[in-house]
C-alpha cells in the first residue's frame, strides 16, 4: 500500500483521487487556473471535502469554468445561483466568483495569460519543501502574502493568503506532499 499524505488517509474515494492525480501537480491551463480559483474561494471556512463534493455541481453551475461565460452574469443569474443546491448558496461567494472572472481577464490583458501572472510569485517553478508531517506546513507564506496581496489590489475577492496558500499548493506553485507521500518524489 502506497502512503499519502495524513489529510487524505481513510478519506472518500474522490478525496484519495484528488490527493493522487491533481493535488500539487502544476497547472498551466487557464480555464483549470480559473477552476482552481473558484473552487478555493467557495472553501473559505468550509472544509475542502464539502467543497470537493461539489465540484461537478460548480462545474455546470458556472459554464464548466468558462471565466468569459461567468463574467457575462448578471444578477438574475446570482438569484438563480442561490437555489442551486448542488454549489454553496452564499450572495457573496457567487458574487466574488463574478467578479473575479473580471479580474481574471483584466490580469490576462496585463500579463498574457494569468499563468504568467501568477507563476511569478514563485519565480516561475514550484517551491519544493520537505515536511514530515502537514503539522509543519505552513497556511501562509510570503509569497501566499504577496500574491493575495496583489489580487487584492486588482479587485479580487475571497482570495486571503491562506486560501491562496491552499490554491498555490492546489495548482503545484508549492509541493507540499510530506516526504514520506509516494507523490513527493513523483511531484519534485
Amino acid at each position: 500500500m502506497q502512503t499519502r499524505c495524513e489529510w487524505c488517509a481513510n478519506s472518500f474515494e474522490e478525496y484519495v483521487k484528488y490527493h493522487d492525480e491533481e493535488w500539487g501537480v502544476p497547472v498551466h491551463d487557464e480555464r483549470r487556473h480559473f477552476e482552481f480559483l473558484v473552487l478555493e474561494s467557495a472553501q473559505a471556512g468550509l472544509s475542502w471535502a464539502t467543497i470537493l463534493k461539489k465540484r461537478e455541481g460548480y462545474r455546470n453551475a458556472f459554464a464548466d469554468f468558462d471565466f468569459q461565460q461567468v463574467a457575462e452574469y448578471g444578477a438574475g443569474m446570482v438569484e438563480e445561483l442561490l437555489q442551486d443546491s448542488s454549489i454553496i448558496r452564499n450572495r457573496m461567494k457567487i458574487e466574488a466568483t463574478i467578479n473575479n472572472a473580471n479580474r481574471f481577464m483584466e490580469v490576462q490583458k496585463e500579463f498574457g495569460s494569468f499563468d504568467n501572472y501568477c507563476w511569478q510569485f514563485v519565480g516561475g517553478k514550484p517551491i519544493i519543501n520537505a515536511w514530515k508531517t502537514m503539522s509543519e506546513v505552513p497556511v501562509t507564506t510570503k509569497e501566499s502574502d504577496s500574491f493575495s496581496k496583489d489580487l487584492k489590489k486588482r479587485g479580487f475577492k475571497f482570495l486571503g493568503s491562506t486560501t491562496i496558500y491552499a490554491h498555490m499548493q492546489a495548482i503545484g506553485m508549492v509541493n507540499d506532499h510530506t516526504i514520506d507521500c509516494f507523490r513527493y518524489k513523483e511531484l519534485s
